[in-house]
């Protein structure tokens, strides 16, 4: 099965699951795991931020930073596609009782006008008091849902200093930062450094099975601990899932650029084939979000029974995600099985060894 549902399928490899085997532990609750102790440190120190804390996924990264940044009632600006809006099963609501205001970006990236028309003009007719308190600022990068699209930095830069102007904290979702890093050229530091806290995952991308982080100045992050317990984060030896994690980030960086690359060719593959529809400038990462004229649910079933697995996205929208468990074959496979079945074409029937030569 080539499956391109996430950049979340990938399996460990001989030496990440060598060390994982071999990982000194403690007790993470009472911050005695040496390993986990160690990848908060490099952590901190490749996004150029004071300290960091581990917990096991994406979404509980984003959602403590969410209820650390904010008060019940309090305001949130985002974009509409955003993965704490539409993947995160309504936990800012949930966990943190706040507000999402959404903004609709081009690619996933919005503007500075944009969040000063949305927080209005405060006038003394007005009482402070109805609003919603506009607190947080929320960037994704690599924007998932608007197709794996990079921030360019002048664009990053100038809604950060509007968010600051109107007093917002400032917290980035960089689930797949690496990626961002890799397909533009830019630090994970440089894009990290506008903002207060940013979320980074290592299941995403770079092949570890579990874990994120959460970074931010040490105050901030101490208070963060309090909400990981209370959202059920404590976890006990994790280093033996750190090992993995610290492995990824020494090991599997440099691979990332493969992933950008075979994401491109599987677009423009697309792109030229009758029956699909690719927006290009939207391919800038490993991700390829496209249409297909036909339904886009029966396109996947088709496209499984073959030996594609990739995920539906309403009526004739797909997404593909690139990864280090696939090959040049894989990619060149996919294309050849996703044309037939939009073509209508018979699966072509297995070769016996009496046919060969």
């Amino acid at each position: 099965m080539i499956d391109l549902r996430s950049d979340t399928v990938t399996k460990p490899t001989y030496a990440m699951r060598e060390v994982m085997a071999n990982a000194v532990v403690g007790d993470d609750v009472y911050a005695d795991d040496p390993t986990v102790n160690q990848l908060e440190s490099v952590v901190a120190d490749v996004l150029g931020k004071e300290a960091a804390v581990f917990v096991p996924t994406g979404s509980m990264s984003n959602q403590i930073a969410l209820r650390t940044h904010t008060e019940p009632g309090d305001l949130v600006v985002i974009e509409r596609r955003a993965h704490i809006v539409r993947s995160e099963g309504g936990g800012g609501a949930a966990l943190s009782g706040v507000t999402m205001r959404p903004l609709d970006g081009v690619h996933g990236v919005f503007t500075p006008e944009q969040i000063t028309e949305t927080l209005g003009r405060p006038h003394r007719f007005n009482p402070s008091t109805l609003p919603s308190p506009p607190t947080l600022l929320c960037v994704e990068n690599t924007h998932n849902g608007a197709g794996g699209t990079v921030w360019p930095m002048d664009a990053l830069h100038d809604v950060c200093q509007t968010g600051r102007t109107h007093g917002l904290t400032l917290h980035l979702d960089g689930a797949r930062l690496w990626h961002a890093s890799a397909a533009s050229g830019v630090s994970e530091r440089d894009f990290a450094e506008p903002f207060d806290t940013v979320n980074v995952c290592f299941s995403k991308g770079l092949g570890a099975p579990i874990g994120s982080a959460l970074v931010g100045e040490k105050p901030f992050i101490d208070r963060a601990r309090r909400f990981k317990q209370q959202f059920g984060g404590g976890m006990r030896q994790a280093g033996v899932i750190a090992a993995a994690a610290l492995h990824a980030l020494e090991h599997h960086r440099s691979d990332l650029r493969t992933d950008v690359e075979r994401a491109t060719k599987l677009a423009e593959a697309l792109a030229g084939a009758p029956g699909f529809r690719v927006d290009l400038a939207s391919v800038q990462s490993n991700i390829v979000r496209f249409e297909v004229e036909m339904d886009a649910g029966s396109f996947a079933d088709e496209c499984y029974e073959r030996g594609v697995y990739m995920l539906p996205n309403g009526t004739h929208g797909m997404r593909a995600v690139l990864h280090r468990d696939l090959s040049d074959g894989d990619v060149d496979a996919a294309i050849r099985i996703m044309r037939e079945v939009v073509a209508g074409l018979e699966s072509p029937e297995p070769v016996s060894t009496s046919d060969v030569d």
